[in-house]
């Protein structure tokens, strides 16, 4: 199996150690126990013993029966629930319920309610619809949590405070009147000076000018395209929003309590927030995730997820809060998980890092808009398949105790900044094939398939631990990120940058140099002009000495060489015989660069290459096995997932003693069968 180099763990959040109570992995979901009679709450916390939950979320969505009158608490039946949860030595992950404002304040604060971009304001009946930047909502998201922090801070029960859920989701952005103020305060913040907001916004193009703060407006529906870096300031201002409603509920439960805070993102999900900017301000990092039904290899999708989540956690072991034990019932087709997924899911998200697992939610509601989604308990109740596997589910997480708290180390970087990923995908770029999201995913499944475990990493930080960078989707590249990036080939690092990357400033103004400019120095070239294809045209490349053919879709570019050596051709298209790969070798590293889009298959060719001057290869195991490698004090441990129909072989290799399965208990050697549909934890002495 292959080895990660160690590298320094970057700086993550504030919280360095576990939850209090908790010394296994944690296992449980969504506990909505005000939706049942309380007899139904016996059954519960019997059935939860049975299946070895010892945490569980509360309170998320109750804030109408805590504050049913605006002022007016009821605390009784919380209490019972959070006692009788200790009682049964469960522990308690309490939510502050502000995601689903109660009736009387949409009635009593009508503006606080979100306006879409095209005028129509949300009404309530739903959740997460009010106006981050709404004084009202805050205040009063504020004195619940107060009130909670007040009464439950230092609760026997309590290991995790849960602030709000899955922030921007279902809606983020806000033109109403209270954004309308919010942003120019932002804005003056920001800039200081309606000159430096003109500049930075280059309000001289179409006569956009702003003589008065006043005249500012929120970048609403209008006659034809906003300015870009309006609209991309605004994104920034909405993340802002968001994030100082976390901020201020945090805080007032710190003044209270000591535990640990979260709340929960929806990595790789959840386009509105930037979450290596939260991660700084939560003091253990949590996700949710759930599959994407429609896609067949979506196993893929939920590694990239939880390699992100690690990475904006710095490393450290997260929580995976929420998943499901078969469908959702959003999606449009709502697909149920195959025997045995539920368990493949959970040790992906485990081997990537988490230290959690957990679902929403415990009982399957019988009422509302999610009634359809699995749980822990289904409708079905326990004689069904799905409670049996979340029974073994726990048993086998009991199992993996010593797990917990060992890291995941990464020789490959795959840049990720949600600035640029803003950038990119506003109006009239050049190709709306041009996506970072298809680009992005098109070269985790390349790494994914080749056996490498990934970091996300933001281009300004330190990547000197890294083999090799992959840059896939850099439209937005500031001038210091690119020195970075190019600091780190001189350094002896392999850098690899797909097309339309290093094009803008952090304003969406273009390089002064043009294309590609701030890269000229690690890439050895420039782009002179951007040649997008007709949907559907592709074009020929002849790869290497040998002219090996692959194809390219969606983009060309015209390249000038600058030291660069071309590594592909185009065989035809708008730049025939011109430059379509280059490799530049720049202080002790190198340099790539492809200009145009390979699809999975054709970019094994490239990574070949690119992997050997990394000091890389591909692990060369079965293409569906992942396995993942988590590094403890005492011992290693190896997940192995089989997402294949046949059994498949992993090689143990050499090692300084006997190799065991956690899950069996048994001692293992040599390839080590790994049935089809199923999983391995292996610990590996040092």
């Amino acid at each position: 199996m292959p080895q990660a180099t160690p590298r320094p763990v970057p700086v993550g959040p504030a919280y360095s150690g576990w939850l209090p109570g908790l010394d296994r992995i944690c296992y449980g979901g969504d506990y909505n126990p005000e939706q049942w009679p309380d007899e139904v709450w016996d059954e519960d916390v019997r059935l939860m013993r049975e299946a070895g939950v010892n945490l569980v979320s509360i309170g998320i969505f109750s804030w109408a029966l805590l504050e049913p009158r605006e002022g007016e608490f009821d605390f009784g039946w919380l209490d019972r629930v959070i006692d009788l949860l200790h009682a049964n030595g469960i522990r308690v992950d309490l939510g502050t319920p502000t995601t689903v404002p109660p009736a009387w304040f949409f009635h009593a604060y009508p503006h606080a309610r979100v306006v879409t971009r095209e005028g129509v304001v949300l009404g309530p009946g739903s959740r997460g619809m009010v106006a981050p930047s709404s004084p009202e909502y805050r205040a009063a998201a504020v004195r619940i949590t107060t009130e909670l922090a007040k009464r439950y801070g230092r609760h026997p029960a309590l290991a995790l405070w849960h602030v709000h859920n899955e922030y921007g989701v279902p809606v983020s952005d806000d033109y109403s009147e209270n954004a309308q103020r919010a942003f120019r305060t932002w804005l003056r913040e920001r800039y200081g000076s309606l000159d430096a907001l003109n500049s930075a916004w280059g309000t001289r193009f179409w006569g956009q000018v702003y003589g008065d703060w006043e005249h500012v407006q929120v970048p609403a529906a209008a006659p034809s395209v906003i300015n870009p870096a309006q609209r991309l300031d605004f994104a920034r201002f909405t993340d802002a929003m968001l994030l100082r409603c976390f901020t201020a509920e945090r805080d007032a439960i710190r003044a209270y309590s000591d535990v640990p805070v979260t709340t929960n993102f929806m990595a790789a999900a959840c386009a509105s927030t930037d979450l290596f900017r939260w991660a700084r301000e939560v003091d253990v990092v949590s996700n949710d995730h759930y599959l994407t039904a429609a896609d067949p290899r979506n196993h893929v999708g939920l590694a990239l997820a939880a390699d992100l989540t690690r990475s904006v956690a710095g490393g450290k072991p997260w929580l995976l809060l929420e998943h499901s034990t078969s469908a959702v019932n959003w999606q449009p087709r709502n697909v149920a998980k195959q025997p045995g997924e539920m368990a493949r899911n959970a040790l992906s998200h485990l081997g990537r890092g988490a230290d959690a697992i957990m679902f929403f939610q415990w009982r399957a509601s019988r009422s509302g808009a999610e009634k359809f989604h699995s749980a822990m308990l289904p409708h079905a109740g326990t004689g069904s398949r799905v409670w049996r596997e979340v029974v073994e589910l726990g048993a086998n997480l009991g199992r993996l105790a010593e797990v917990r708290g060992s890291r995941v180390r990464a020789d490959v970087a795959l840049l990720w900044d949600q600035e640029s990923f803003w950038a990119q995908d506003l109006e009239w770029r050049p190709s709306e094939d041009a996506r970072h999201r298809e680009r992005l995913e098109a070269f985790y499944d390349r790494l994914w398939r080749d056996g490498h475990t990934v970091d996300l990493a933001e281009p300004g930080q330190d990547l000197s631990g890294y083999r090799l960078v992959v840059a896939p989707a850099s439209y937005l590249l500031r001038a210091d990120d690119a020195a970075n990036l190019t600091a780190y080939v001189e350094g002896g690092g392999t850098l690899l940058v797909s097309y339309f990357s290093g094009v803008v400033d952090e304003h969406d103004r273009v390089h002064e140099g043009g294309f590609l400019a701030p890269l000229r120095d690690a890439l050895g070239l420039t782009v002179e002009e951007f040649l997008p294809l007709r949907a559907g045209d592709r074009v020929g490349l002849a790869y290497g000495t040998g002219g090996a053919g692959l194809t390219g879709t969606v983009w060309a570019d015209d390249v000038t060489l600058a030291g660069a050596q071309v590594v592909a051709s185009y065989v035809d298209g708008p730049k025939q015989g011109g430059a379509a790969i280059t490799r530049h070798e720049h202080g002790a590293g190198t340099g790539w660069y492809v200009s145009t889009r390979l699809d999975v298959g054709a970019l094994a060719t490239l990574m070949a290459d690119v992997y050997a001057d990394a000091g890389l290869s591909p692990s060369g195991l079965a293409e569906d096995l992942e396995v993942v490698r988590r590094h403890g004090e005492a011992a290693d441990y190896v997940v192995a997932v089989n997402h294949s129909a046949t059994d498949l072989k992993l090689p143990v290799g050499a090692v300084a003693g006997p190799v065991t399965d956690l899950l069996t208990g048994e001692p293992v050697t040599g390839e080590v069968p790994v049935p089809a549909g199923g999983a391995r934890v292996l610990r590996l002495p040092r």
